[in-house]
């Protein structure tokens, strides 16, 4: 049986909290969708996977030419959203730390599943068109399943969530219901 993990993807303030520096009113939509599918995994003991986009005061990032100044460490913006992030004391709860799109560019994330033995990763959190997209897609570069539960992403852009979903189904994996994202996370295929 394909061993199965959970990524959450930036579940923080600055997306999800209302006066968030980067917020939107659709971001709400996915908390309800991303809370049943950590619930799901922890009851199954699945590998979760928790992102944060961080950034250093003080220290230019590349990202800031497109970007403005955001997620910086320390402050509010860059915690997680109130019911999110790891489970104090849990093995199997992981926080991984980035400072590009993808959960994977210049982090441990790649090896940290392998080692794990995962074969199938389940994506979900904030924004389809930028970091579940970019996650995807070098989840599939790393040889890994990757399923994206549709109720559980969204971007302050529609077409270009949709479009995101459109090419991650086409080439990267399968964007399915929440429903058959949650019976992978307990143990169905």
């Amino acid at each position: 049986m394909t061993q199965t993990a959970l990524i959450v993807i930036d579940m923080q303030n600055a997306f999800l909290h209302p006066d968030g520096e980067n917020g939107y009113e659709a971001a709400a939509q996915v908390i309800g969708p991303v809370k049943r599918l950590i619930a799901t995994a922890r009851t199954h003991d699945r590998l979760i996977v928790h992102t944060l986009d961080r950034h250093r005061p003080g220290v230019p990032d590349f990202e800031q030419p497109k970007l403005p100044v955001h997620g910086i460490e320390g402050t509010k913006d860059a915690a997680y959203y109130d019911g999110f992030g790891p489970q104090p004391g849990s093995p199997r709860e992981i926080e991984i730390v980035k400072r590009r799109y993808s959960a994977f560019f210049a982090t441990e994330l790649g090896i940290l599943l392998h080692e794990h033995r995962i074969g199938r990763v389940v994506i979900c959190g904030v924004k389809t068109n930028n970091c579940v997209r970019a996650t995807s897609q070098d989840a599939f570069a790393w040889g890994f399943e990757v399923v994206v539960p549709r109720e559980a992403t969204n971007s302050n852009r529609p077409h270009l969530a949709a479009a995101s979903l459109e090419d991650i189904d086409r080439y990267m994996g399968r964007v399915v219901a929440l429903d058959d994202a949650l019976t992978m996370l307990a143990g169905g295929t």
